[in-house]
């Protein structure tokens, strides 16, 4: 327990940072596992909004460094890449 008002006073700023990470973590989770989800069933309907909505919840969770600028950029690439794979029609060999 905090004896100081200071102290004090950054418990509570910790406290809401800690739940608007989390809101926009899970956010951000959500968003690239819909995308993953869409491009592993093959529905290519509305699969670049997805990976659009996804590629900007990225880059704002970078912004504010929620995740490393590399973490981000690695992460919609790998989206990116599952989303042009899916396009793509299977060729049967």
């Amino acid at each position: 327990m905090p004896n100081k008002k200071s102290a004090e006073k950054r418990v509570r700023q910790n406290e809401r940072r800690r739940e608007r990470n989390r809101s926009k973590r899970a956010a951000m989770r959500t968003a690239m596992k819909t995308v993953r989800v869409a491009a592993e069933a093959g529905e290519t309907e509305g699969l670049d909004s997805k990976l659009q909505l996804a590629q900007s919840k990225l880059a704002k969770a970078a912004k504010t460094n929620l995740v490393k600028k590399r973490n981000a950029a690695r992460r919609t690439s790998r989206l990116a890449k599952a989303v042009a794979k899916a396009k793509t029609p299977a060729v049967a060999a």
